[in-house]
C-alpha cells in the first residue's frame, strides 16, 4: 500500500503546473454547480397596465353602455399575465359645462375578470351599467362623464392603477320607452319598416324631443348578433341591402339629442322577416309576327330584370291559350311550325323570374298564316 502511494505521490509530482490548476479550478466549478448556489434575487415585476383610449359609451334606456379594449401591455411595454380587474369611473356636471370643470371622478362600479369576462369578445368589453331610479330621475338634464382604469394586484393584493381612460360625456335623456307595433313589408326592391311613433317616455311623460330612429338588423336573431343598418328621422325606413330566399331579424331603437350626444330607447321587439321573391317581371314588349315558310316566327324585346329566366309563347286556340314552347325560351325569340295554314292566330308572351314568377301576357299579336 505504502508503495502504491508513493508511486501516485510521485506521479503527480511530475504533472505539469497548468494542468494542476486547470484540474482544480473545474473541480471548484463543478463543487458550485452541485451545491446549487443561487444567484441575486430579483424583486417580482410590477404589471401597471397600459391606458385604454378607445372608450366609448351611450345610454340606452335607463342603463349606460360601455365599450372599451382592453390593454395586452404595460406600461413599459411588457406583456400582461396578472388578471385584470375594471373600475368604472364616472362624475356629474350640468349639462353644457363639458369636462373642463370636471370634479374628480370616483368609482362606479367595481368588476373583477369574473365579472366583465361574459360581456368580452377577446379584449373588446361591451358592459351595461343599469341606472338606478334615483340616479336616473336625479341626472336627467345633466351630464355624466365616464372614464374606465384597469388594475393588477401586487403585494399584498396592492392595487397597481392604469391611467384613466379618455373621457366621455354622455348626456341623460328621459327617453322613450321601447317602440311598438313595429311592422316589416317586403317590397320589391326593399324591406320597409314601418314606426310607429313613441307616446310615453321611461318616466310617464310624453315624448319630446324625438330625434329619429335606429334600425338594426341580423341573420340569425340571437342577442349580441343585432347591427346598426341605418337610422332615419321618420318612418319608414327601406332596406335595400337584402336578398330574395333569406330571413332576417330587425330590432328598432328611439333616438334622442343629437349627433355625437345620441340616447337611444331600448329596443323594440323583434321583428322576423323572411324575404321571399313574390314579384313578377314585367310583361314583355315589343311583340311582332311573320309567317315564313309554314311557320310563325315570333320576336320581342328582351326584359332587364337581373333574375330573369326565360319566356313562355301562348297561342288562343278558339279563345283558350295554350303554350307552344316546350321548355323555357332563353331568348326573346321563337318559331312555331305547329301553326295550321289559312288562320289568323293570335299570339302573347309572358316573361318569367328565377323564382318561377310569371308576369302577364304581353300586348296580343295576330298573324295570318297563308
Amino acid at each position: 500500500m505504502r508503495r502504491a502511494a508513493a508511486t501516485n505521490s510521485s506521479y503527480h509530482r511530475t504533472l505539469p503546473k497548468r494542468i494542476v490548476q486547470a484540474l482544480v479550478l473545474a473541480s471548484a466549478v463543478g463543487c458550485l454547480f452541485g451545491c446549487g448556489v443561487q444567484g441575486t434575487p430579483h424583486p417580482p415585476r410590477l404589471e401597471r397596465p397600459a391606458k385604454i383610449t378607445n372608450l366609448a359609451a351611450v345610454q340606452i334606456g335607463q342603463s349606460l353602455e360601455v365599450r372599451f379594449t382592453l390593454p395586452k401591455e404595460t406600461t413599459d411595454g411588457e406583456r400582461l399575465t396578472k388578471p385584470l380587474e375594471v373600475d368604472i369611473l364616472r362624475a356629474v356636471v350640468p349639462q353644457g359645462s363639458g369636462i373642463s370643470h370636471l370634479p374628480a371622478p370616483e368609482v362606479w362600479t367595481h368588476l373583477i375578470r369574473e365579472e366583465w369576462l361574459p360581456y368580452a369578445q377577446g379584449e373588446n368589453v361591451s358592459y351595461s351599467v343599469h341606472l338606478t331610479e334615483r340616479e336616473f330621475h336625479g341626472w336627467q338634464g345633466q351630464t355624466l362623464v365616464v372614464a374606465i382604469s384597469t388594475l393588477t394586484r401586487g403585494l399584498r393584493h396592492r392595487a397597481i392603477e392604469s391611467e384613466p381612460s379618455n373621457f366621455v360625456d354622455v348626456p341623460i335623456f328621459d327617453v322613450s320607452e321601447p317602440v311598438v307595433n313595429v311592422k316589416c313589408v317586403v317590397t320589391e326592391k326593399a324591406v320597409e319598416v314601418q314606426i310607429p311613433a313613441p307616446q310615453r317616455t321611461i318616466s310617464g311623460a310624453p315624448v319630446r324631443d324625438l330625434a329619429g330612429y335606429r334600425i338594426y338588423r341580423s341573420s340569425t336573431g340571437q342577442a349580441g348578433n343585432f347591427e346598426a343598418v341605418g337610422d332615419t328621422v321618420s318612418s319608414p325606413y327601406r332596406d335595400g341591402q337584402f336578398e330574395f330566399g333569406q330571413t332576417y331579424y330587425y330590432q328598432v331603437r328611439a333616438l334622442f339629442g343629437k349627433p355625437g350626444h345620441l340616447a337611444m330607447s331600448d329596443g323594440s321587439q323583434i321583428m322576423k322577416v323572411p324575404v321571399r321573391d313574390i314579384f313578377p317581371p314585367a310583361p314583355p314588349q315589343g311583340l311582332q309576327s311573320i309567317y315564313s315558310a309554314g311557320a310563325v316566327e315570333l320576336v320581342w324585346t328582351a326584359n332587364t330584370e337581373a333574375d330573369m329566366a326565360g319566356y313562355n309563347v301562348y297561342r288562343l286556340d278558339n279563345e283558350t291559350a295554350r303554350r307552344v314552347n316546350k321548355d323555357l325560351l332563353r331568348t326573346p325569340i321563337f318559331r312555331d311550325t305547329t301553326a295550321a295554314p289559312g288562320k289568323t292566330l293570335t299570339y302573347y308572351v309572358t316573361a318569367v323570374d328565377l323564382s318561377g314568377n310569371e308576369s302577364k301576357a304581353s300586348a296580343k299579336e295576330e298573324v295570318e298564316t297563308k
